[in-house]
């Protein structure tokens, strides 16, 4: 089942739910990052596992669905947009239960464009203290380029952090059907194709 964010039963039960012992530190921390004045950063979502999460995926920046009013307010892969389904749609598929995902994004804040450099270097910081609120980290989940990239400045200010926490790094595409921008059929088919298979080595690792 996907976009259950449209529903707002579905909605405000997350709401009410969103200090929650297993998501409260995560949350509770997206509430001083909204005190740095960098802008709005959406909690979230219970649904997720929060502390007791073994993968963190790690996108871009939050997206419009995540918004107060406009959206849910939370990063859930149950929101009410197109990479939300897509995700949820392949989690289901390797059969990965939502409860096993932190999502996070490089920039966690408001921005809807891609972060400048300074920005994924202030992100650093926030990818490095969600690792550290969830101990049960098995993978992490690097979907798309800005993704990547912000990934590689996390190692660079923590050297040897997937060597030294057993942590398995997947890449693949963002969810976006921008992602999917390719004249080349094969091309585009392939990018599908990864998307696929890094759900599935999610799973995986996370069962083994």
């Amino acid at each position: 089942m996907t976009r259950r964010m449209a529903d707002p039963k579905f909605q405000s039960q997350q709401w009410s739910e969103r200090y929650a012992p297993h998501i409260a530190p995560v949350n509770r921390y997206v509430d001083e990052l909204r005190e740095q004045g960098r802008g709005w950063a959406p909690y979230v979502a219970p649904l997720h596992g929060g502390t007791d999460a073994t993968v963190l995926s790690i996108l871009r920046d939050p997206g419009p669905r995540t918004q107060d009013g406009v959206g849910s307010g939370f990063i859930c892969v149950e929101n009410d947009d197109g990479s939300a389904a897509l995700q949820a749609d392949l989690m289901e598929q390797v059969g990965l239960s939502p409860r096993e995902l932190l999502p996070w994004n490089a920039y966690p804040w408001y921005i809807n464009r891609q972060p400048k450099v300074a920005e994924l270097n202030v992100g650093v910081p926030t990818v490095l203290h969600l690792i550290d609120l969830a101990p049960r980290l098995r993978v992490v989940l690097l979907q798309g380029s800005d993704a990547q990239n912000a990934w590689r400045r996390v190692v660079k200010a923590r050297p040897g952090l997937a060597r030294r926490r057993d942590l398995t790094v997947v890449h693949t595409f963002h969810p976006s059907p921008q992602a999917l921008f390719a004249k080349d059929p094969a091309v585009r088919a392939a990018r599908v194709q990864r998307r696929i298979e890094a759900f599935q080595e999610v799973a995986q690792l996370v069962t083994s």
